[in-house]
C-alpha cells in the first residue's frame, strides 16, 4: 500500500484530521531543507508537501513566489529536491512526501526517468499545478508503472461535470482549493468549503484535504470537521523565511505546526 493510502486510513481510524505542511525545498536554504521536515513531522505532520523551486507560477501567491526565487537563486531544482526526498527516505520510512509544483521541469527531466527517480527517492505522490487531468495520462501512467500517485486538483469552479472526471481519476487524495486564487490570500469562508467538501467527500473514493486560506490553528480547526486533512503553505513559508541558520529554521518549523496540530486533535 502507499504511503499516502496507509496514512489516510490510518487517520480514519483514529479519527484524526490529517495536518499537511507545504515549503519550498532550498528556502531558507538546501542544507535546512531535510531538517525541516523531520521537524514538521515532530510538530504533528501526516504528510509533507514539498515545494519544487519553479520561476513561472500559476496558482502560488507572493509569499511562495518569492520563496520559489530564493530557492532557485540558490540553484535548487528538481534534481537537489529528489536529493533531499532521498536524504530524509533513509531516516523516515513511513511519512509520505508529495511533491508539488509545476510541468516543466520534469518535462525537462524526462517523464519516465523523474518517476523512476521519484520512486527510488522515496516520493509517494506528485501534484502538479499546470497538468489538467485531460492531459496527464502520459505522466499518471510513468508514475503509477514506478507506485507514485498523481494528486489532483479541485476548486470552487471546476464544474460538476469536470469534477465527475477528476474524482474518478483521483489517486492519494483530492486537493480542494478552498477559493478562486492564489496561495495565501485570506478569504477563507469555512461554511461555504465545508459545503463543497461534503459534496467531494459524497463523489470520491480517495480522502479531500483542503488548502489555499489555511493559516493558523484557528482557520485550520475551522475546516476540521469536513475535511480529511488540511494544508498550510504561505504561513509556514512566511515564518521560515525569517531563519537565518538550519537550527531556527528547525525550531521554527516545529513551534508553527504544535499548535496546529494540538487544535486539530482538540
Amino acid at each position: 500500500m502507499n504511503r499516502i493510502d496507509q496514512t489516510f486510513h490510518t487517520l480514519k481510524s483514529q479519527r484524526r484530521v490529517g495536518l499537511v505542511p507545504f515549503f519550498t525545498c532550498g528556502d531558507p536554504s538546501l542544507e535546512s531543507a531535510v531538517h525541516v521536515m523531520h521537524a514538521l513531522v515532530a510538530g504533528g505532520a501526516d504528510l509533507i508537501e514539498l515545494g519544487v523551486p519553479f520561476s513561472d507560477p500559476q496558482a502560488d501567491g507572493p509569499v511562495i513566489q518569492r520563496s520559489s526565487e530564493r530557492a532557485l537563486q540558490r540553484k535548487v531544482g528538481l534534481r537537489q529536491v529528489l536529493q533531499v526526498c532521498a536524504e530524509f527516505r533513509s531516516e523516515n520510512r513511513n511519512t509520505p512526501v508529495v511533491l508539488m509544483g509545476y510541468l516543466n521541469p520534469i518535462e525537462i527531466f524526462g517523464v519516465e526517468r523523474f518517476a523512476a527517480a521519484a520512486a527510488e527517492a522515496g516520493v509517494d505522490g506528485v501534484l502538479l499545478v499546470d497538468c489538467p487531468p485531460e492531459e496527464a495520462g502520459t505522466i499518471r501512467s510513468a508514475l503509477g508503472e514506478q507506485g507514485v500517485q498523481m494528486v489532483l486538483l479541485a476548486s470552487p469552479t471546476t464544474s460538476d461535470e469536470r469534477l465527475g472526471a477528476i474524482v474518478e481519476q483521483a489517486q492519494g487524495y483530492l486537493y480542494y482549493v478552498s477559493f478562486a486564487g492564489v496561495t495565501g490570500a485570506s478569504r477563507l469562508a469555512p461554511a461555504e468549503v465545508s459545503a463543497r467538501v461534503a459534496k467531494l467527500k459524497a463523489l470520491s473514493a480517495v480522502p479531500v484535504a483542503v488548502g489555499f486560506g489555511v493559516r493558523d490553528a484557528e482557520s485550520a480547526k475551522a475546516l476540521a470537521a469536513e475535511a480529511d486533512a488540511v494544508v498550510i503553505g504561505s504561513a509556514l513559508v512566511e515564518s521560515l523565511a525569517q531563519a537565518e541558520t538550519r537550527e531556527q529554521a528547525t525550531r521554527i518549523a516545529c513551534e508553527f505546526l504544535t499548535p496546529i496540530r494540538r487544535a486539530l486533535d482538540g
